[in-house]
């Protein structure tokens, strides 16, 4: 607990140094509304000008039925409806669901009902917003294509002309051109991704929800709700939220896939924050459950304010090798692709690192995740081994003079702290750690320098979409909790007996029985629904730990400590 408290304080001492000499991300110019339509500005201009719609007078252009044409490549499906011009279906070949009966399909077909599908146009009007959402458009192709190839979608009445370009090649991105015009005059339609992901299948997922845009080396993500943040600034989504670009780079993110827009003009570039709320089984795998909770679906509108909108989409799993493969010029200070996509936390230069080394060992040593982890852990333990051999001996040493600083506290109680005569009490306590060899900053100092690890291997391990339905042992998915909870059952077991195995002659027995029980169960309820990979990583420590303890144990400095603690506790017996 010391430990913990002393990292804490850590952290909100190094917080105004952190705010005065570390690059903050800029603040994104926030607007209000504005009118439904903006008419095209002269300095507004986009890199590529795409064909815009006009509607000439009497001319009409509808299709008569509703149609379907599907565009498909090694990667992914895509099926459009002509009615709106917009996606119903967006299925990864490469991932399976999570009922693991089929591939992967990235419309939240629930939500999209209800909220909008992908590729739609959101404007700020609703009305025309439902209408550019159901009408009719006549398709350039229709049926089943195969990438590369370009389909374009028109629609045209009395007043209003609407234009959807969308170009497809081998990889993740689509090319995305879209004009509206009303009455003649340019209106804000921005191509939207509206409705969460498919792979949201349980409120848990749905939270995992952030809004993420990039502008040069400055990253932002906007979650749902912020909760308490120490070393970053953070803001809530909220629906219908105007943000002024200019951005490289934004759009919906979950924990495993994105939707974000590239726009070739990233100087007039906005994006509208969308979020409502719905209803979902609070278990999915209980589906005779009549148990619901509210939720809230994410998505987002990015495109030009002023006119015609020409930009680039990505759909697809957030991998740093697919990321790294996806140009996105004109960056400056950061890489020149997507890979900020993937956020792996503030101790980053260490969680990469360890990904790559994991990723790894999956490739050319074992070629399975679970074991891949088991020997990752092994090889950390080892590499810290000394730092915690360090640590215990510090604090058994700071257990054995113990009773020698009560007595001088006790010496000098009577002084107040601001009493000159309480000064030799430092010097009779710093002349008892020199005599004994004790530093009082040996046990805190290498659990400081070891919770960068614990912490980073936590967020490496919570973003890998590698461990995503990967099987070890009884495991079926190790990105998800244990099915039969045996990982964080014998979790709780292991710090059990270390607790018990772990000398502590300073504290109070019946204290120390206490935190022998409580400690463990409180890391059990936290852990009880994490991913298996953590839990798996977490009690290989335990167990390594308890043979480190038992070694230690064996010294004599540790059967010195044992002896200590047992006459310890046969006086207070008496």
């Amino acid at each position: 607990m010391l430990v913990f408290v002393l990292t804490f304080v850590v952290m909100l001492a190094f917080q105004p140094l952190l705010k005065k000499y570390m690059p903050q991300p800029a603040a994104p110019a926030q607007q209000s509304q504005p009118a439904p339509a903006q008419p095209v500005t002269p300095t507004a201009t986009a890199a590529a000008v795409p064909a815009v719609a006009t509607a000439a007078t009497g001319v009409t252009k509808q299709a008569a039925a509703e149609t379907e044409t599907v565009v498909e490549n090694d990667l992914y499906r895509i099926t459009f409806t002509n009615r709106g011009a917009q996606v119903k279906s967006w299925i990864l070949k490469k991932f399976d669901n999570d009922a693991q009966n089929g591939p992967l399909d990235l419309v939240n077909a629930a939500a999209a009902e209800k909220y909008g599908y992908p590729l739609s146009l959101w404007t700020y009007d609703a009305d025309l917003r439902a209408k550019l959402s159901s009408v009719l458009y006549v398709a350039s192709r229709e049926g089943r294509q195969t990438a590369p190839t370009t389909i374009t979608f028109e629609y045209a009445d009395q007043d209003l002309a609407v234009r959807k370009t969308f170009s497809f090649d081998h990889s993740y991105i689509v090319n995305v051109e879209t004009s509206v015009t009303s009455k003649g005059s340019a209106v804000a339609a921005l191509p939207a991704w509206p409705s969460g992901f498919g792979s949201q299948t349980t409120p848990a997922f749905y939270a995992s929800a952030f809004i993420d845009f990039q502008f040069n080396k400055n990253i932002e993500r906007r979650p749902i709700r912020c909760g308490f943040t120490v070393f970053s600034k953070c803001t809530d989504i909220s629906g219908g939220n105007t943000i002024s670009g200019p951005f490289h780079w934004a759009g919906p993110t979950d924990q495993y896939f994105a939707a974000v827009f590239i726009p070739d003009d990233p100087n007039s570039a906005a994006m509208v924050t969308l979020r409502n709320s719905m209803s979902v089984a609070r278990d999915p795998q209980k589906p005779d459950s009549k148990e619901v909770t509210n939720v809230d679906v994410i998505g987002a509108a990015v495109g030009n304010q002023h006119g015609a909108t020409v930009e680039r989409v990505f759909v697809g799993p957030k991998e740093l090798e697919v990321l790294q493969k996806v140009p996105v010029p004109g960056v400056s200070g950061a890489d020149n692709d997507l890979n900020g996509l993937v956020d792996f936390g503030f101790f980053g230069i260490i969680a990469k690192p360890l990904f790559l080394w994991l990723k790894w060992m999956y490739h050319h040593v074992v070629p399975n995740w679970g074991w891949a982890i088991v020997l990752q852990t092994l090889i950390l333990s080892l590499a810290l081994l000394p730092l915690r051999i360090t640590q215990m001996k510090s604090m058994l040493k700071m257990q054995r003079v113990a009773p020698q600083i009560k007595a001088i506290q006790e010496k000098y109680k009577k002084y107040s702290l601001r009493d000159p005569r309480k000064a030799p009490m430092n010097e009779e306590i710093s002349a008892l750690y020199k005599k004994e060899g004790v530093n009082p900053a040996g046990g805190c100092l290498p659990m400081l320098i070891q919770l960068p690890f614990l912490y980073a291997f936590y967020k490496m391990l919570s973003i890998a979409l590698d461990l995503r339905h990967a099987h070890w042992l009884w495991i079926h998915d190790l990105s998800a909790a244990d099915p039969i909870f045996l990982l964080p059952i014998f979790m709780v077991v292991s710090m059990l007996v270390t607790q018990k195995m772990t000398p502590q002659p300073g504290v109070d027995p019946a204290q120390q029985r206490m935190m022998t029980v409580m400690m463990p169960l409180m890391m059990g309820f936290i852990f009880f629904r994490l991913p298996a990979g953590l839990n798996l990583y977490y009690a290989e420590s335990n167990l390594i730990q308890i043979a480190q303890q038992a070694v230690m144990n064996r010294t004599r400095l540790g059967q010195e400590m044992r002896e200590m603690m047992a006459k310890r506790a046969r006086k207070k017996d008496k």
